[in-house]
């Protein structure tokens, strides 16, 4: 994996509205934590961190720059950013020091590859899992793991112990969880015709509702001339 360099400097925690301030002059105010588990508050420029998410892996060594001596060359990858809602603009980041030369275990997306067989019969690929965690040196951790849907068929399930990792890469599970599966299309297929016949009986039972008081009245009406008919022969 390759290195981005990322402009940082020192900054001051108080007072509280400094912060703010930084904010408003286009950085960010970040936190870098250090192998021996100290925190040094610095700050970033906010277009640059954002150029170097949006176009890599946040697994991504970013080698800081720095007059500081204590920050100069350092080597992190970035842990955690929190975003405004609307416009998606860095308020915070949290980067993590990292040693070159020990391994380090980071969560790397799936990527899956081919067409699996099963879709010719009108199977879903259905992803199960987004990523995996492995273990390997920071410089090598990969922007993705591919796994080869081809031989999937309708049923078939790759586990995670299945999968090809690179030798330099270790992943990273207590269960061998399932991966990908291909899903039969009688899932979508039995839904819609259940659904229809839902919305049958529901039709159903609308005109029914509908037609009870009809007769009901029908029956009121018919009987109100018998009941007079009575009262004119006693009256005769």
């Amino acid at each position: 994996m390759e290195t981005v360099d990322l402009a940082c400097e020192k900054r001051d925690v108080r007072p509280k509205g400094l912060v703010n301030r930084i904010r408003r002059e286009g950085r960010v105010p970040a936190v870098m934590y250090g192998n021996h588990g100290s925190a040094v508050a610095i700050a970033v420029g906010g277009a640059e961190l954002k150029a170097r998410v949006s176009t890599a892996s946040r697994q991504r060594i970013m080698r800081l720059k720095s007059d500081s001596p204590d920050l100069n060359d350092k080597h992190v990858i970035l842990k955690d950013i929190q975003k405004l809602p609307v416009s998606g603009d860095i308020v915070h980041a949290d980067f993590y020091e990292v040693d070159l030369t020990k391994p380090l275990r980071v969560p790397v997306p799936f990527r899956f590859i081919g067409r699996a067989a099963g879709i010719a019969d009108g199977g879903i690929l259905s992803p199960l899992e987004r990523q995996v965690e492995i273990e390997c040196l920071p410089l090598e951790i990969p922007e993705s793991i591919e796994v080869d849907v081809t031989p999937l068929k309708i049923h078939d399930v790759l586990h995670v112990s299945t999968l090809q990792f690179p030798a330099n890469i270790r992943p990273i599970f207590d269960t061998d969880y399932p991966v990908v599966t291909v899903m039969p299309p009688t899932v979508a297929e039995v839904a819609a015709p259940a659904a229809a016949a839902a919305e049958g009986a529901a039709a159903e039972g609308a005109a029914a509702e509908g037609a009870a008081p009809g007769a009901g009245e029908k029956a009121a009406e018919g009987g109100k001339p018998a009941a007079g008919a009575k009262e004119g022969g006693k009256k005769g």
